[in-house]
């Protein structure tokens, strides 16, 4: 998945063959929902163990960790990347940072309060909020279950797709002064996406208990996801040339998670489970170190997207040997940012005393 998105970020034209290949489903999906997975069966976990308190101390440290790293992007973004832009000969970066220079005052303050969340920096404070409310629904579905907290999550998803974020936005405007333009406030509707989130916390906490029977959904899934799959694949590439979408647009939007994505990446994901034996072979160490590492080298990803625009200047994409070139560095800087972190979690577990669990999944 970092690696998919990483292709789609980077200004070439490898990011128009990677934008969404296998149909109405993206990158961005696939991390939010592995990254849920692996948050709910970890500190599910630990609060088995140790008790809510314990798991929503270390969740909240860790959202802290990732702010931290937010507000360093943010500080790079503010401090070089828009003196770069601010000569008029990158206008790629200028967009990146339009609301920056519309009130360069007002900005950084949005920013650090993660309201104002500028394309590229969008995603991290998202997976922030998640963590924040993250102890929340963990405690809440070891005492109550479940149920009410996914009918919750779907009620909030339902509610998006007829405008939740518009009305949130207008109450803010006129209630607390927000003076802020909606498209600042980041691509991705959270009204929405909490409730991929919320699937993932749902089914990492059923794996923590050994109650996740993927196998057996993956198998009554299997003649519907091989008619929807394929037939999804063929519109993603009709639309736009034989087909267009219409009043329908909506169902199949990213932003505000369209139920045809949802549907398509169960589908997607019902095929992966029922044929995981051909995945192995791409589960090699470089790809396994970077999703250890997943949020550090997320970030790395996110300096080489500031790079390539800069380089890219008024073009309308990087190419040449420019193109390989980044890409290149790009893939470097993340494998190299995995090895880093991997060698610090090595070393930090080995202090550790052994008889208290270790929780380490993308740390």
């Amino acid at each position: 998945m970092l690696v998919w998105m990483t292709l789609t970020h980077l200004p070439t034209i490898v990011s128009t063959y990677v934008n969404q290949p296998f149909g109405f489903v993206s990158g961005a999906e696939g991390f939010i929902f592995l990254s849920a997975l692996f948050t709910g069966r970890t500190f599910f976990l630990l609060a088995e163990r140790e008790g809510n308190r314990a798991m929503a101390s270390q969740l909240w440290m860790r959202a802290l960790r990732l702010y931290i790293y937010h507000l360093i992007l943010l500080a790079i973004a503010f401090l070089l990347i828009a003196k770069l832009a601010a000569g008029g000969t990158r206008p790629g970066l200028h967009n990146l940072l339009d609301f920056y220079f519309m009130a360069p005052r007002q900005a950084p303050i949005a920013g650090a309060l993660l309201i104002y969340r500028p394309p590229l920096l969008d995603i991290l404070p998202m997976y922030i909020t998640f963590l924040l409310f993250t102890p929340i629904a963990l405690t809440l579905a070891r005492r109550i279950g479940w149920k009410l907290i996914l009918t919750a999550g779907f009620t909030l998803w339902l509610s998006a797709q007829f405008g939740l974020r518009q009305v949130v936005y207008d109450f803010s405007t006129r209630v607390f002064g927000l003076h802020l333009p909606l498209s600042a406030t980041g691509a991705f509707d959270l009204f929405a996406w909490q409730f991929m989130w919320l699937l993932g916390l749902y089914c990492g906490a059923r794996w923590s208990q050994n109650d996740l029977p993927v196998e057996k959904w993956a198998r009554r899934m299997l003649i519907p996801a091989l008619v929807i799959a394929p037939v999804l694949f063929a519109l993603r590439y009709a639309v736009g040339h034989s087909i267009e979408l219409g009043m329908f647009e909506v169902s199949f939007d990213k932003w505000h998670l369209g139920i045809v994505r949802l549907i398509d990446f169960a589908a997607i994901a019902a095929l992966l489970i029922q044929f995981r034996s051909v995945m192995k072979a791409v589960a090699i160490r470089p790809l396994v170190m970077m999703g250890q590492a997943s949020l550090q080298v997320f970030c790395a990803h996110l300096l080489a997207c500031f790079i390539g625009l800069a380089i890219m200047r008024d073009a309308p994409m990087v190419n040449g040997w420019q193109r390989a070139a980044l890409v290149m560095m790009a893939l470097s800087g993340m494998l190299l940012t995995a090895q880093i972190f991997s060698r610090n979690r090595s070393a930090g577990v080995g202090t550790r005393v052994a008889s208290r669990p270790v929780v380490q999944f993308g740390d």
